[in-house]
């Protein structure tokens, strides 16, 4: 039976140690009912050390955990009827069809044949891999398995779902089925824990966001809250020749007394900027200079800004212990 609780996931003080490697550090975490939570760190930041005991597959060192109010520790086989895993790595059979994948887990999980073959045909249609149902997964593309184990994790809805990195390695077509999967789950009272490295991702579906380094976290809040928390806006410039951009970045960085970052289009750069007069300031310097500008604007930071800030470095920076290096594991 479900204890009664406000929270989907209620962590506090958690701690998990490997060796000589303090995974999670005191983490401390409340995520609401109904919602999707995305949960974004650097690689080796405790992410997935955290997934993995809350689904059961680790056992804390400290604090505590709880799943709809059951603790992870002491009533794990309560949490595994609530909750469904889908980790970094596709997990199904290759030697099955992706309709026979579908159709195992269903009758794994009480559905009869008939039933489970209207939800297979349902998610394979979802997941815009339905003209592939007939053929063997082996011959699958890296892509189509995302899908397939993705739609396997929610043949039936669970009240909780970990996505662990879910459209890494999808075209943008793929990411955004799996994007209104995802929405349609919630929909029906699924609560959603999303990790992921793309930030215009936990942009566009996370309702709050935590944001964890070292094992702590770091920062909690809306999307809207942790862009305001550092700084009120970001100015962003393109320029017309991009050996320009060295030189119109030094001095917008002097004129704003902040760090340019520069993008990966050669011509374009970013910075962070409190007062909006200043960055009229830097667009007057810029065009007295000679330097042609074809796009400036002033906005609010990106998500990839904000984490920037608060942990200084990118969230692909690649610092990943022995620990947190991930592994297959599923939870049906």
């Amino acid at each position: 039976m479900e204890a009664q609780s406000d929270s989907a996931i209620e962590i506090e003080g958690l701690v998990k140690v490997f060796g000589t490697v303090r995974a999670l550090d005191g983490v401390h975490l409340n995520v609401p009912k109904g919602m999707i939570y995305g949960f974004l760190g650097p690689n080796g930041a405790g992410k997935t050390t955290t997934i993995r005991t809350l689904a059961t597959l680790l056992k804390p060192d400290g604090g505590t955990a709880r799943v709809f109010g059951h603790d992870v520790a002491t009533e794990g086989e309560a949490v595994r009827r609530l909750v469904s895993l889908t980790g970094q790595f596709a997990s199904v059979d290759e030697g099955l069809t992706g309709e026979e994948n579908l159709v195992l887990v269903a009758r794994l999980l009480g559905h009869s044949w008939s039933e489970s073959r209207r939800r297979a045909g349902e998610l394979l249609e979802a997941f815009g891999i339905a003209y592939a149902a007939d053929r063997l997964v082996k011959g699958y593309s890296g892509g189509m398995r995302r899908r397939l184990d993705i739609a396997a994790s929610i043949v039936v809805a669970p009240k909780l779902l970990f996505l662990d990195e879910p459209t890494a390695g999808l075209d943008p077509q793929g990411r955004l089925q799996v994007w209104d999967a995802v929405r349609a789950l919630v929909s029906v009272g699924t609560t959603v824990l999303l990790t992921t490295q793309y930030l215009e991702e936990a942009d566009e579906l996370a309702q709050r966001i935590a944001v964890i380094d070292r094992g702590k976290i770091i920062a909690e809040g809306t999307p809207g809250e942790l862009k305001a928390s550092v700084g009120s806006g970001a100015v962003h410039v393109r320029l017309v020749s991009p050996e320009d951009r060295p030189r119109a970045g030094e001095m917008l960085g002097a004129v704003l007394g902040t760090t340019v970052e520069y993008a990966a289009d050669p011509a374009a750069f970013t910075a962070r900027v409190d007062d909006p007069d200043a960055a009229a300031e830097a667009l007057i310097r810029l065009n007295r200079s000679g330097l042609r500008v074809s796009e400036f604007s002033l906005g609010q930071p990106s998500l990839d800004e904000v984490f920037l800030a608060l942990t200084g470095h990118k969230v692909d920076a690649d610092h990943t212990p022995a620990a947190e290096t991930p592994q297959k594991e599923n939870v049906a």
